[in-house]
């Protein structure tokens, strides 16, 4: 297989070809946030990237948008990647009596506030009557179809199998499609209020843009008041209308998000934190893998499918680490458990986002002792995790920054890049770690994507595929530069062309020779160094190396 992948713009078009003459899946790249899945048809494609279209699209006044809203396009919250999730938060609110109880005060517009308006008098407030609020920050929507496609039973059966005390509830739920059918186990929202994508869709549509539908068909009154309404609303509802194909603007959404493919895991497995993770009970309710229902009336890319989510989509008592909102059966201090998956990107963490900006380090280990809070089910693995040694505190923590790490990403900044290839200043890059055998609690683990124990060609071949841009082969030998580089050839200055071609490497002043001038460069950027000239081997710093290799190739460029 080696070498034969060049020049591939994007390999998930390409994959569901291979694989049907038995390319393994294992032999690409793990879809990264935000990709479609790798096994869609063209049809299939062609409706995910049309629903991604839909997702970006910014809702306009006379198209239905408002009279009050949170946000303009579903792509505004969900944005970190598009379909993941946000920064982004809003407010609900109740009242809770003397004697207990909550009013979500529906007749004041709750439990929901709408904090946009197409214009001042229509403007929605936190009504005096609240005396509770709380932020709600935006979930991701990565691999919903995925989420959606696991059987009831299965999630049922999770939970009678968790210990008593750490046992979550299953929110059971009526879906917009199947308004007379069973309750189902609900699985999005911080409240697992909804049980199906398109559900989530159209209550989005109408409560964060206030745009009506076929399953609500009338827009909200700004805090209940529905002559205020009446002033506000110039578009007849519903306003969300078929496109020329018969897709309404929810079908397309819904379209995007159901096939939008899980976050990368990155070793995907082996860490060493993961069986730490395990040992002291966080996989009771971050529960690490279900198999999706073989169910025909399914599409076959989400049909019994492996999915390591770290979830259980129940309620769990979270304690005074609660919301203090009822929604449904679920009560003030029940929370959904979110799905781990893609959490080394998610920034902030806890359902109000509590733990905001920082290192990945520092809001993952606050998170965890929240779960330590007074009355939380999370209170034994918590007081584990405290007991734990500085160094399985670390690999857990390691371990947690693996789900959603994209491969070959040594610098964690979402790209397959020639930073990636040689490192930048303190990240290890593909060639530092080629021809090296590798656990995957090293660091190098990144780059041994088939995790066979080294990193290699094979490897290679797939970060190739990987690289986001066309790989230079400046002698045209026809292997591709940084190959030769892999194998010996000189690259100096970090750029992934071979010096060879590159006739004066170090010739900061243009003089076509390395001498005084450059040598005076040097001196004078001394010190940390972004992307600067005089980094003649871009490693983030003008160096002693950088002044050795002008005194070292002194003269007349070649």
């Amino acid at each position: 297989m080696l070498y034969t992948k060049k020049y591939l713009s994007s390999a998930f078009p390409v994959v569901s070809l291979l694989i049907c003459y038995g390319t393994s899946i294992a032999d690409y790249p793990q879809p990264r946030p935000g990709d479609p899945l790798q096994t869609l048809t063209a049809d299939l494609l062609d409706r995910f990237e049309k629903g991604k279209i839909s997702f970006n699209q910014e809702i306009t006044v006379e198209g239905g948008l408002g009279p009050i809203f949170n946000q303009t396009s579903c792509g505004s919250c969900h944005n970190n990647p598009v379909g993941g999730p946000g920064s982004q938060t809003v407010t609900r609110f109740g009242f809770i009596g003397k004697k207990g109880g909550f009013d979500p005060l529906a007749e004041l517009g709750g439990s929901l506030r709408q904090a946009e308006a197409i214009s001042d008098e229509c403007a929605e407030i936190v009504p005096p009557e609240a005396n509770v609020t709380s932020l709600r920050v935006t979930n991701s929507a990565l691999a919903f179809g995925l989420i959606e496609a696991i059987s009831d039973t299965a999630l049922l059966a999770n939970r009678d199998a968790q210990p008593e005390a750490q046992r979550g509830d299953a929110h059971m739920v009526p879906s917009f499609e199947g308004p007379t059918d069973p309750l189902k186990v609900g699985r999005f929202g911080w409240k697992a209020q909804v049980a199906t994508v398109l559900t989530f869709s159209a209550d989005a549509a109408q409560n964060e843009m206030g745009l009506s539908n076929r399953f609500l068909p009338f827009d909200n009154a700004p805090n209940g008041d529905e002559e205020l309404l009446e002033n506000c609303d110039s578009v007849a509802d519903p306003e969300d209308a078929p496109d020329a194909d018969g897709y309404e603007f929810i079908d397309r959404v819904t379209d995007f998000q159901r096939f939008l493919a899980p976050p990368p895991q990155t070793p995907r497995s082996g860490m060493s934190g993961e069986i730490i993770f395990n040992s002291i009970g966080c996989n009771v309710c971050h529960t690490p893998e279900f198999t999706t229902a073989d169910d025909p009336e399914i599409e076959q890319q989400l049909r019994n499918q492996v999915i390591r989510v770290y979830g259980d989509c129940l309620l769990h008592d979270m304690g005074l680490g609660g919301d203090g909102i009822v929604q449904g059966d679920a009560n003030g201090q029940q929370l959904k458990t979110p799905p781990l998956w893609g959490v080394a990107y998610r920034d902030p963490l806890w359902h109000d986002g509590r733990f905001s900006a920082g290192t990945f380090d520092s809001r993952i280990r606050n998170a965890i002792g929240e779960h330590g809070l007074f009355g939380s089910q999370g209170v034994p693995s918590t007081e584990a995790f405290n007991a734990l040694s500085p160094e399985d505190q670390n690999a857990l923590v390691q371990f947690l920054g693996s789900l959603g790490q994209v491969e070959f990403d040594s610098d964690s900044d979402g790209d397959v890049e020639l930073n990636d290839f040689h490192g930048y200043i303190d990240t290890v890059g593909f060639h530092g770690c080629y021809g090296t055998t590798v656990t995957p609690d090293d660091p190098c683990a990144i780059h041994d994507v088939d995790q066979d124990g080294d990193v290699d060609l094979e490897d290679f071949d797939i970060f190739l595929i990987a690289f986001d841009d066309t790989p230079a082969d400046c002698n045209e030998n026809g292997v591709e530069d940084m190959i030769d580089i892999l194998l010996g050839e000189a690259d100096v200055n970090n750029d992934g062309i071979l010096d060879e071609c590159q006739t004066c490497t170090g010739d900061i002043d243009g003089d076509n020779s390395l001498g005084v001038g450059d040598l005076l460069a040097v001196i004078d950027a001394w010190g940390a160094c972004s992307d600067c000239d005089a980094d003649i081997n871009q490693d983030g710093s003008v160096d002693v190396a950088d002044l050795l290799y002008i005194v070292g190739n002194w003269g007349p460029c070649s």
